[in-house]
């Protein structure tokens, strides 16, 4: 399968996302190099080659947007990712966490439906390839820390910020 990449300069760095042939994200993050994200695709979604292009369309503009202040931006973009039944189910439930809203691991996993999995809700963020779209980074420790982020702790507290504004 054909993958197409690009890199945008945001005010948080350099953002890179891949989407497949049919425009749906399938890795993304703050990363300039496209290398870095490929190892977080799905085998059986791994792309067979790379194709650089300097915009994807609804996807370049989403994340464009997003980072000059329109947190929804980014809401109705396709993403596809691929694990198992509770994994595919616990990031479409964290596709509705409200930009400027957090949850904690624990609520996260009740929303998934299951209220007592509170690691498996943080290992579905640990494997998330798709930040920004799928946003992880609105979860935080039961205590109201930040807890970990592919990303850096930082940058998750600018994210964060950035959509409470």
């Amino acid at each position: 399968m054909i993958a197409h990449w690009t890199t945008h300069d945001t005010d948080f760095g350099p953002f890179t996302v891949l989407v497949d042939h049919q425009g749906a994200v399938l890795a993304s993050g703050w990363t300039a190099g496209v290398e870095e994200l490929l190892p977080l695709v799905a085998a059986p979604l791994r792309p067979t080659e790379l194709r650089r292009s300097t915009d994807l369309g609804e996807v370049s503009s989403a994340v464009i947007r997003y980072h000059a202040g329109d947190p929804e931006a980014v809401d109705g973009i396709p993403v596809r990712q691929r694990s198992g039944a509770f994994r595919q189910h616990a990031w479409e439930i964290l596709r509705r966490v409200p930009a400027g809203s957090t949850v904690t691991y624990g609520r996260y996993a009740e929303l998934a439906g299951s209220p007592r999995a509170a690691r498996a809700a943080a290992a579905a963020c640990a494997n998330n390839a798709a930040a920004l779209f799928v946003p992880c980074h609105r979860v935080l420790r039961g205590d109201g820390s930040l807890g970990g982020f592919r990303w850096g702790t930082d940058l998750k507290a600018r994210l964060l910020d950035h959509e409470r504004r």
